[in-house]
Order: structure tokens, then sequence, then C-alpha cells
């Protein structure tokens, strides 16, 4: 037992390292199909001009993900005030000269020439300070005064940043996740309830201030009423979802991609691999994404401290999170906001993110006491 329990901390979860690396190989092939439209007539018929990119970010991630998997997980509590001072830093840099807008949104800032979203930097850190936190306050963070009200405090600040770029989607996606961080580290149940009625308050403030948010609801509520205007993005990934039946048209054979769905390579690539690859490509995907969900909750329920236990459960919450919602918005199941899929959506900084934040749980996984054969 002493030999298999030292054999353990040496390895990592490989059902979680195998089903991230199919993920980000579907996210390479569907890009490129997705994309290859918009590359062409946009880009000086450059077909390849998305998939390039996704396949640098993606060997940069790669190798992100294989040196947080061999960096002892525990250095980031030790690390937690400057962790802090890096999502308040990346929060404020897009009102710097270097923040640059798309969309009506300041989310991007340019590096060397190159686009990086500080909201992607501000989700991983997020996680990392508030499992330091909770950790921390794990004796009163039952009580309303001493933990509750910081607890919450926290949360808003870091989803706050986020949400102060005009990029409600993401901010949602890494309020819930700390809640679920929070709610896990034994936040008093009726507190916890209160918070999500003044959450639903505020979410309802938010969208009604801004006219597109309205939008938005109208054309879920009704999207063929609307089909010409705030609804057309979501009947045309109906209309995809719909043509690609059970085995999908094909690998390249959409028909939507080309520039009926605004960016498909991105917010709306699951309805491409709806019409590509069918109702059992969509499934396929589902379901990779439930075992890496599965995994990563195996390892937090493994993990050997509450810090580890609280890192896993926050980077599981954030994939899970934002695949349902995506997954969400393409089926019209809830009102229509851009969120990548991850692993397979194009995206550079949210694919290298994605990566590192999975070594950083792979390590955690090496440290756990479950026996792996």
């Amino acid at each position: 037992m002493g030999v298999q329990s030292t054999t353990n901390k040496k390895t990592c979860d490989w059902v979680l390292v195998f089903t991230v690396i199919i993920l980000v190989l579907i996210g390479f092939i569907m890009v490129y199909s997705a994309s290859y439209p918009d590359g062409y007539y946009k880009f000086g018929g450059n077909g390849f001009y998305f998939l390039k990119k996704q396949l640098i970010a993606g060997a940069v991630g790669i190798v992100a993900m294989l040196i947080a998997m061999n960096i002892n997980y525990r250095i980031y509590k030790k690390l937690n005030k400057v962790i802090f001072l890096v999502c308040i830093v990346a929060g404020v840099s897009l009102f710097t000269a270097h923040g640059t807008e798309a969309n009506g949104a300041q989310r991007w800032i340019d590096i060397a020439g190159n686009s990086v979203q500080p909201s992607e930097i501000i989700k991983i850190a997020g996680v990392l300070y508030m499992a330091y936190f909770l950790e921390s306050k794990s004796a009163v963070i039952s009580k309303f005064k001493a933990g509750f009200i910081p607890s919450i405090l926290l949360i808003g600040l870091f989803s706050g940043l986020i949400a102060i770029q005009k990029d409600l989607s993401t901010s949602a996606v890494l309020a819930l996740s700390l809640s679920i961080m929070f709610f896990a580290a034994g936040a008093n149940i009726l507190y916890f309830l209160g918070l999500g009625a003044v959450g639903t308050l505020g979410a309802i403030f938010l969208i009604a201030k801004e006219q597109y948010r309205i939008n938005r609801v109208l054309s879920f509520l009704d999207p063929f009423k609307y089909k010409m205007t705030v609804g057309w993005q979501v009947v045309q990934s109906l209309y995809a979802l719909g043509s690609g039946g059970l085995f999908g048209m094909g690998l390249g054979k959409s028909r939507q991609k080309f520039f009926y769905i605004p960016e498909p390579y991105n917010d709306f690539i699951f309805s491409i691999i709806g019409e590509e690859m069918g109702f059992i490509g969509c499934i396929l995907i589902i379901l990779l994404f439930v075992v890496v969900i599965w995994r990563g909750i195996r390892i937090a329920m493994n993990a050997p401290d509450m810090f580890g236990s609280f890192v896993a459960i926050g980077i599981t919450s954030i994939i899970g999170i934002q695949a349902l919602i995506h997954i969400a918005v393409v089926t019209s199941s809830m009102p229509p906001t851009g969120i990548a899929l991850p692993f397979i959506s194009a995206g550079g900084t949210s694919l290298f993110v994605m990566l590192a934040s999975v070594g950083i749980l792979l390590n955690i996984s090496k440290y756990s006491d479950t026996y792996r054969s």
C-alpha cells in the first residue's frame, strides 16, 4: 500500500488529459471548417487564417498545461497577493492606451500585435484567490458578518471587473463559479438563497439598462418573430441544427457558416457541429464535457487540502457553466449571449487559459489519495 500511495502522487488524471486533448483536436477541425469562408473572403483568400491562430494558441496552451501540471498547486496560495493584484491590473488595463474596442465593447488589450482578453485571466486568477480566501475563512464562513459579507464583496469585485468591460455573460460565469465555491465551503443556505435573489435582481437591472440586452431577451421569447432583426442568429442556429439531423451533413459541408451565422467559429460553433456532425456529434461533445466535469469533481473530492479542493471546484465550474451556457444559447434554451465553447471555439486567450487551468487541476490530481490503474 505504501508503494501504491507513492505512485499515486506521481501520476495525474490521464482520463482528464486525454478527454481535454480530444476536445482540443475537435476544436481545431471545427474552427477550420466553420471559419474557412470568413478567412477566405475577409483575409485575402487565406482560409486557414483562424486555424493557424488556433493551432498556435493550442500548442502554447498545451505547453502551459504541462508546465502547470508539474508546479505544486500550493504555490498559488503563497502568491495570493500577487494574484489579487493581477486581477486588478487586468481589469483596469482595458481603459489604458492599449485597450481596444470591438462590437461596442472594450474587452481586449493589444500586446505586441496580439489581442488578449483580460477577462480570461481574471477568471482563473479570481478562482485561485477565492480558494485561498475560503480556506483562510473556513472557521467563520457560515457567519454573516465574518464570512458571508466578505465573500460576497469578493465575488462582486471579481465579476465586476469583467462587467465594466460590458461583458455580462463572462461576468455571470465567474460569479456563478465563485458562488459554487462559496457554497461548497459551507455558506449558510439561507444567506445563499438571499444572494441568489439579489443576483437575479441585479441581472434584470443590467439587462434593462441596455437595449441590446432587451433585444436578446425578445429574440429568445420568439426568435422567428424577429428573424430578420435581433432573432437572426438564433434562427440560423436552429436551421443549422435542424439540417444536421441524426448524422450530420458531413465535415466541411455546413451551409449556415457561409455568412448566415456571424462568427460561426466562436459563439455559435456548436450549431456548426450539429449541422456537420449531427445529433450524434453533439451528444459526443456533451459526453466529453460530462467526463471533464466528472473528473474535476472527483479531483475536488479527493484533494488533500481545502485549498486544492476549492481550486478544483472553481476550475471545473467555469468549464461546466461555460459549456452549458454556450449549448443553451445555440439551442435557444436561453437568451443569446456571447460565450465560447471551452477548448473548441476560436479564441487564443480562452484556449490558452483553459489549458493552463486544466494543468493546475491535473497537478491537484497528483496529490489525490484515489487509486488509479
